[in-house]
C-alpha cells in the first residue's frame, strides 16, 4: 500500500493528484523551484523539497534531484503527472531502482512509445492503421502538405506545417533545434498533413492481470500551435463503426506493448471518416477530467490502485452525458498567443462542486482544476495554463452552454487570459454543430479575437460634437447599443463614478462623485482599455435631474459606491462591479447583456491615463521591445547595418514552454541588435532598432 506519494511535477496537475491522495488517506510530497517557493502546490503538499533554480532543466527535469527529494520526504511512490519527465523511461527506471513504486506504465512500454517513429513501426506490425512517413529527401510536390514532427515529446513542440517544398529543409532544421531544446532529442520526421482532420483519442487503463479498459473517445481538435485548448467526451459526430474501430485499435496498441496504468491512444480522423494512429501518450492527459466526468470515476485513484497491484473490474462504468473542458491560459490570442506573466489579483470562477474518487459530477456541477489562485504570480518559466474548467450535462448542447456561461461570469483580474476566445469559440455556430477540425481556431481567429459583433465605435462626447460644429444634442441623436461598444463605455463610466466615490469627501452610496469648484463643468477621465490599447474619454455631470453622461443618452444612475455601480440602460438595470488596485488598474465586471449580440465581453481592464503624459516614456521609433520575459534562443542571419524588410524574423525567444518569433516592425536598416543567444530579457527590454 502506498502511504506517501511524491509528485514529480508542479501546478495544476500536482494539486489534482493531491486532491485524490487526501481522499484516499495518502500523504503527499513534492519538489519546488525558486519560482515556485510560494506556489499553491508547494503550500498544499505535506512535505516539499527545494530544487535550486528556475529553469526546468535545473529543476523539474533533473531525475537525480527528484529521486533524492522523494527519498528525503520518506515517500514510497512517485507520480510523474504530465509533461516534464512523465514519459522518460530513464526516470521511471531510476525511481524503481531507488526502491520506490512507479505510478505509471513499465519503463519498457514508455521507451517503446517514446519515439513516434519507432512507435509507428510497432503499431503497423500490430495492424493499427496509420499514416506512412515521408522521407524528406524523397518528398515531391504531390506529398504536400507535410507535417514535420519531433520523434520525442509532445505538446506541439518541434512541429512545423510545410506547404512549399523549398521550405522543408529549413523547417526540418528549426523543428530539430526546438525538439532538442525541449526534449533532449533532435530527431524529427515528416508525414502527410491531413487537411481539416480531427484529433480524436481513446483513454485506456490497464492492469497487471491482463485487463484493458477503453474508456470512450475524446475530441481535442480545437488547438493553437498544435496544443489543445478545448476538449470534450465523448467525441461528437463520430459514426458508430468508426468509434468501435478506434476502441479496437487502442486496445490492440495497449496489448502490443504490455501496457499498465492510464494512457491515451491518439488518432487523426480524416474528413472521409478514416482514423490514423498518431501516438500513445504513456501518462495521464491534461484533458482526463472529461473522461472522469462522463464515466464517473477517478483516473488518478485507479492509477494508484493499479500501481499497488489491484486488478481492474472486468468492465468499466458505462458513460453518461457529455463533458467539455476549456483550458484557461494566461496569454493574448490576438497577439500571436503571447504568454502573459504577473500577479493574479482575483481568480473567481464561481461555485464549483467538489468531487472525490469515483464520484461523477452532479448535473448542476462545474469542476475547476487550477494551478493558481488570487495572490499567486505567473512565472515566465513554465506553461501559461492557469486552470481547466470542466462542465458536465446530460447533453452536449447543455454542457457547452454551461461552460460558456461559467467562463463569461468568471472574475479574473491580472494578466490577460484567453477567456473571451474560449467563450466565443464555445458559442460559435460551427462548434455547436460539432463541425470540428484542428484548423478551427486558426481559421476563425479574427472573429474570435476581434471587436465584439457589430464592431466598436469611437466614443463621442459633447466637447467633440461641439468642435465639429454640432450642438451637444447631436451626440444624443441615437440610443447607444451593444454593437457600438456600449459595454466598454459603460465600464469606463462606472470606473469614473466609483473613483469619484472614493475621492469625494462627501462619498455616498447613491450618487457619490468627486467634486470640483465649478460644478457646471463635467468631470473628465480618460482610460486605456487593456490589452487593445484603445482610449475612452468619460465626461459626465451629476445634476439635480440625475446623471448627464456624454454620448450615453438614456443612461440613468441608480446607485454608486467604490466597488459597485448600478445603471439603468434603456430601461434595463445593469450592475457593474468595480475593483481598483494599487497600481491604478481598474477591473469592471458585469453580467452579459440579455439584449446584446453573443460574444460581448463581460469584463474590462482599464488603466486611467494622466492628463499630461510623460514625454520621456516614449521609445525611439523602430525600437523592437521584448513582448514578454524570456530567453533568446537564436538569432537570424543578420547583423547591424543590414537591410531588413517588415515581418522578417530577427530572433527567437523562448518563454513559458513556447517559441516566439520576433520580426522587424518595418522595412529599413538594422541599426542596433542588442540580443544574444542565451540572454535572459525582461518584458520591454530593447532587442533591436530598425531605422528608415
Amino acid at each position: 500500500m502506498i502511504t506517501t506519494l511524491f509528485v514529480a511535477n508542479r501546478g495544476e496537475i500536482a494539486r489534482r493528484i493531491f486532491r485524490t491522495c487526501r481522499e484516499l488517506g495518502i500523504a503527499t510530497a513534492t519538489g519546488y523551484s525558486d519560482a515556485d517557493a510560494n506556489a499553491p502546490h508547494t503550500r498544499e503538499a505535506d512535505a516539499a523539497v527545494h530544487l535550486p533554480g528556475n529553469a526546468p532543466a535545473d529543476t523539474y527535469l533533473r531525475a537525480d534531484l527528484l529521486v533524492k527529494a522523494a527519498l528525503a520526504c520518506g515517500a514510497d511512490a512517485v507520480h510523474p503527472g504530465y509533461g516534464f519527465l512523465s514519459e522518460n523511461p530513464d526516470f521511471a527506471r531510476a525511481v524503481i531502482d531507488a526502491g520506490l513504486t512507479w505510478v505509471g506504465p513499465p519503463p519498457a512500454a514508455i521507451a517503446t512509445m517514446a519515439s513516434k517513429t519507432r512507435a509507428k513501426e510497432l503499431m503497423a506490425g500490430a495492424g493499427v492503421p496509420l499514416l506512412a512517413p515521408v522521407r524528406p529527401e524523397e518528398a515531391t510536390e504531390a506529398d504536400l502538405p507535410l507535417l514535420v514532427k519531433a520523434a520525442a515529446g509532445g505538446g506541439g513542440r518541434g512541429m512545423r506545417l510545410v506547404r512549399e517544398l523549398a521550405a522543408l529543409p529549413g523547417e526540418m532544421k528549426a523543428a530539430s533545434v526546438e525538439a532538442a531544446s525541449a526534449f533532449g532529442d533532435g530527431e524529427v520526421f515528416a508525414e502527410p498533413y491531413v487537411e481539416r482532420g480531427r484529433h480524436v483519442e481513446v483513454q485506456i487503463l490497464a492492469d497487471a492481470h491482463g485487463t484493458v479498459w477503453t474508456l470512450g473517445t475524446r475530441d481535442c481538435s480545437l488547438q493553437r500551435r498544435h496544443q489543445k485548448v478545448i476538449e470534450e467526451a465523448p467525441a461528437p459526430a463520430l459514426p458508430d463503426a468508426l468509434r468501435a474501430a478506434l476502441h479496437e485499435a487502442a486496445a490492440q496498441a495497449a496489448t502490443a506493448i504490455d501496457y499498465r496504468g492510464a494512457g491515451t491512444v491518439e488518432f487523426l480522423v480524416s474528413p472521409q471518416g478514416r482514423g490514423y494512429f498518431l501516438e500513445v501518450n504513456t501518462r495521464l492527459q491534461v484533458e482526463h477530467p472529461v473522461t472522469e466526468c462522463v464515466h464517473g470515476l477517478d483516473l488518478v485513484a485507479w492509477q494508484l490502485r493499479v500501481a499497488e497491484g489491484h486488478p481492474l473490474p472486468a468492465a468499466p462504468p458505462e458513460p453518461t452525458g457529455h463533458a467539455v473542458e476549456a483550458r484557461l491560459y494566461a496569454e493574448d490570442p490576438a497577439r500571436d498567443w503571447q504568454p502573459q506573466t504577473g500577479l493574479v489579483r482575483r481568480f473567481d470562477l464561481g461555485p464549483t462542486t467538489p468531487t472525490g474518487p469515483d464520484q461523477p459530477l452532479p448535473p448542476a456541477g462545474l469542476r475547476v482544476d487550477s494551478g493558481f489562485g488570487a495572490g499567486d504570480t505567473i512565472s515566465p518559466h513554465y506553461d501559461p495554463m492557469l486552470a481547466k474548467v470542466i462542465a458536465w450535462a446530460p447533453t452536449r448542447a447543455e454542457a457547452v452552454r454551461r461552460l460558456a456561461h461559467a467562463l463569461e461570469r468568471a472574475r479574473l483580474h491580472g494578466p490577460v487570459t484567453n477567456r473571451d476566445l474560449l467563450v466565443r469559440a464555445l458559442r460559435h455556430p460551427r462548434f455547436q454543430a460539432a463541425d470540428l477540425d484542428t484548423g478551427f481556431l486558426d481559421r476563425h481567429l479574427t472573429e474570435l479575437t476581434g471587436p465584439a459583433p457589430g464592431g466598436v465605435a469611437e466614443v463621442t462626447g459633447p466637447g467633440q460634437a461641439e468642435e465639429a460644429g454640432a450642438p451637444e444634442e447631436s451626440a444624443r441623436a441615437e440610443e447607444p447599443s451593444e454593437a457600438d461598444g456600449l459595454g466598454v463605455r459603460l465600464a469606463a463610466l462606472a470606473a469614473a463614478l466609483a473613483d469619484g466615490c472614493g475621492r469625494s469627501r462627501f462619498g455616498g452610496t447613491r450618487y457619490g462623485g468627486a467634486w470640483r469648484n465649478v460644478p457646471s463643468q463635467p468631470q473628465t477621465r480618460t482610460y486605456r482599455s487593456e490589452p487593445d490599447g484603445t482610449e475612452h474619454e468619460v465626461r459626465y455631470r451629476l445634476t439635480r435631474a440625475g446623471l448627464d453622461a456624454a454620448g450615453l443618452p438614456g443612461v440613468r444612475l441608480l446607485s454608486a459606491a467604490r466597488d459597485l455601480v448600478v445603471l439603468d440602460v434603456a430601461g434595463v438595470r445593469r450592475t457593474l462591479a468595480v475593483s481598483a488596485y494599487e497600481d491604478g488598474t481598474v477591473y469592471v465586471d458585469t453580467p452579459p447583456p440579455a439584449a446584446g449580440p453573443p460574444g460581448q465581453p463581460t469584463a474590462y481592464a482599464l488603466t486611467p491615463l494622466p492628463r499630461f503624459p510623460d514625454p520621456s516614456a516614449r521609445t525611439e521609433p523602430g525600437s523592437l521591445l521584448a513582448p514578454m520575459p524570456g530567453t533568446v534562443i537564436r538569432l537570424a542571419d543578420v547583423a547591424e547595418g543590414d537591410a531588413v524588410r517588415a515581418g522578417q524574423p530577427l530572433l527567437w525567444l523562448e518563454a513559458m514552454k513556447m517559441e516566439h518569433k520576433i520580426t522587424a516592425p518595418a522595412s529599413g536598416t538594422l541599426t542596433a541588435l542588442r540580443a544574444a543567444p542565451g540572454q535572459q530579457v525582461e518584458v520591454g527590454a530593447l532587442l533591436a532598432v530598425v531605422s528608415d
